[in-house]
């Protein structure tokens, strides 16, 4: 019985490694839907060598592709995606900018505190709101000046909540 069950854990393992490497192999496919496929199941492997692939794939020529490798980034929450991040907050499609600052908050780098600020303003309101959730994450106190100075200006609702909670969150205020 006992052997029967390690055998069952080592063939479970071998085929975690070959899918992550068939993943890996999927980044390059020219198909969007198998790419990303592959970014979504990468994203769910705790295994650090994921990391570089999906890095790599925030350059994929697909807007789609981008973002849910920046979100499978924010998942796996390993420090080496912080600068190409960075560099996606600056990217010219919301969804990347949004999948940017969320992942962002979900690695927790005080690096990101000041190149998220400038998503407080962007046009897209769920840009917005993923910027402040990310800064609540953060809980950096240089935040609090450019947030309480976006909730001046705010009108949409959902983005004034998300301020308010990042507000809270980082002067270490209980939700009321």
């Amino acid at each position: 019985m006992e052997r029967s069950v390690k055998r069952l854990m080592e063939d479970r393992d071998k085929r975690r490694e070959e899918n992550i490497e068939k993943y890996i192999e999927q980044l390059s496919d020219e198909s969007t839907p198998y790419r990303l496929r592959a970014v979504e199941a990468l994203g769910t492997c705790s295994d650090p060598r994921v990391v570089e692939p999906l890095i790599a794939a925030l350059q994929d020529p697909e807007n789609e592709v981008r973002w849910v490798a920046a979100q499978a980034l924010g998942k796996v929450r390993d420090p080496r995606a912080v600068e190409p991040l960075l560099f996606l907050l600056r990217d010219g499609d919301r969804w990347a900018r949004r999948g940017a600052a969320w992942s962002l908050g979900e690695i927790g780098d005080p690096r990101a505190v000041e190149p998220i600020l400038p998503l407080l303003a962007d046009g897209k309101k769920d840009v917005r709101t993923a910027a402040a959730e990310a800064l609540g994450k953060l809980r950096d106190s240089r935040a609090t000046a450019a947030l309480s100075a976006a909730l001046e200006d705010e009108v949409e609702p959902e983005v004034r909540t998300a301020i308010r909670r990042a507000l809270r969150e980082i002067r270490g205020e209980a939700e009321p």
